[in-house]
């Protein structure tokens, strides 16, 4: 019987995952979900070591303009789309293309991982996925509270 690695028993690393990327040399553009916020990282791998080129977090959209009252919605769908677009501003000029890490987190198209997605690619990012996985424009747009905040944030970014 095989033994498992630590990391894949406490559920952290997929390590046949890690490999693959590890393999092709390109930075990963990390996204991970906590209960109040998405964080999302651009990583380079050096002989195993991860450095962290550029990182950003919905948090940091209260300084972009996020309205304070509406702190719950920080991992809505609208968020993650302009974490994506504030992460793809900070890399460019430096980063032209990553590929996508989403870790042990659930492949679900259209959702908030892959509306960080959308928004590295609107910002100018070159990530390969398929266009199936990204969710439409009205999905990000369909909260009518957060629309107001959405479009002055943006503007900001």
């Amino acid at each position: 019987m095989k033994t498992l690695r630590r990391r894949r028993k406490e559920n952290k690393t997929d390590y046949k995952a890690r490999l693959s990327m590890l393999k092709s040399e390109k930075p990963r553009l990390i996204i991970r979900k906590t209960n109040r916020y998405i964080i999302a990282q651009i990583v380079e791998s050096h002989i195993a070591q991860d450095k962290v080129l550029f990182g950003a977090s919905t948090q940091d959209l209260l300084e972009k303009g996020w309205p304070k009252e509406n702190t719950g919605s920080l991992k809505s769908r609208p968020a993650a789309y302009l974490l994506g677009l504030l992460i793809a501003k900070k890399a460019k000029g430096k980063i032209k293309e990553a590929i996508l890490d989403l870790g042990l987190q659930r492949n679900v198209p259209g959702s908030r991982l892959y509306a960080v997605v959308k928004g590295a690619i609107d910002g100018g990012l070159s990530i390969p996925h398929s266009a199936e996985s990204l969710p439409s424009s009205d999905l990000i747009n369909s909260n009518e509270k957060l629309q107001k905040a959405f479009n002055s944030v943006k503007e900001k970014i």
